[in-house]
């Protein structure tokens, strides 16, 4: 992934970052750091350090202090997979077998707690009150996104209004805090801090739009996980909603059915449903609007390589394969 342009300004500070967060996972119980070891190297994107990064530097800070923001919030980050990854009963993700397919569910779950406490262990070393006031309210809010997710499996009811609210809460809001938290660090102005605080919000959406997206759409090998993942738990997805919506009578009832038992039996015309509907196109249109949105947020920084590449960062939002 480091090899995508948007990482090429930060790249020293990805290097440190890596490397705090591997001498971060200590424990003197082994399969903590085992589970934790195992997760961490699965690799991915890393996007969420890579925006504190960038936001710091964009707003002039250098001090290592965003290397300690930018772990923290990957350890966050990682303890919301593992826990999803039990919720979901998923057994699959980067291409790789789930922490909780290889020692079960109890131990991921509590492996997520570890991270989740050691990032909170490593917020208050860092000592900023204001950071930790954001990064508490967001754990919060990710917490209730996933139970509300939950509350809306195989309800074919779910509108569009409570699926933006789902992922706006459950992904959208790290992204939000990881930009917000790196322009108090760096003392930045109140008007490049909103800024960059939307900015999050607007680029966690078109990622999440796009993931979704991607999983009618995308290829199984490439995405690292199964095609028609969410459909298989019976998750109201916008190209689902949409094609219930705005679809045929046939379509509407195909989806509806599908989501209220589950399961992938129905992938292949649920696929050619959901592209004849205009579902997809809806997704990717909504998807590059917040994308636009999030470009056009930069403005209020300074030109510089960092704003450079938070721009290539949205726009790969929604050009991505993967």
């Amino acid at each position: 992934m480091s090899t995508l342009p948007f990482y090429e300004p930060v790249a020293g500070d990805f290097a440190a970052v890596n490397q705090l967060i591997l001498d971060q996972l200590h424990s003197r119980v082994p399969l903590v750091e085992k589970i934790g070891h195992y997760i961490i190297s699965a690799g991915g994107k890393r996007l969420r350090p890579l925006v504190v990064l960038l936001s710091a530097r964009a707003c002039n800070a250098d001090s290592p202090d965003q290397h300690k923001l930018a772990a923290i919030i990957e350890f966050l980050h990682t303890a919301t997979l593992l826990h999803d990854d039990v919720v979901d009963t998923s057994d699959m993700r980067r291409g790789r077998s789930t922490a909780n397919a290889l020692w079960g569910n109890a131990p991921s779950v509590l492996v997520g707690d570890f991270l989740y406490s050691r990032a909170f262990e490593m917020m208050v070393a860092l000592g900023e009150l204001d950071v930790m006031r954001i990064l508490a309210n967001a754990t919060n809010v990710i917490a209730e996104g996933e139970v509300l997710q939950l509350s809306k499996v195989r309800d074919a009811n779910t509108d569009e209004a409570t699926y933006m609210e789902v992922i706006r809460s459950k992904t959208a809001m790290l992204f939000e805090a990881a930009c917000h938290s790196a322009a108090i660090l760096s003392k930045a102005s109140s008007e490049q801090t909103e800024a960059l605080r939307q900015y999050g919000d607007a680029l966690g959406i078109a990622f999440q739009l796009m993931d979704d997206l991607l999983d009618y759409s995308g290829d199984a090998a490439e995405m690292g996980k199964n095609v028609g993942d969410d459909l298989a738990e019976g998750k109201p997805t916008l190209p689902l909603i949409y094609t219930m919506r705005n679809g045929t009578a046939e379509q509407a009832a195909l989806v509806r059915s599908a989501i209220q038992k589950g399961g992938t039996d129905d992938i292949a015309p649920i696929r050619a449903a959901v592209t004849d509907s205009g579902a997809l196109d809806y997704t990717a249109r909504l998807a590059n609007e917040h994308a636009d949105r999030a470009v056009a947020l930069l403005a209020a920084l300074p030109p510089s390589a960092y704003r450079e590449s938070l721009e290539l960062l949205a726009r790969f939002a929604v050009k991505r394969s993967f």
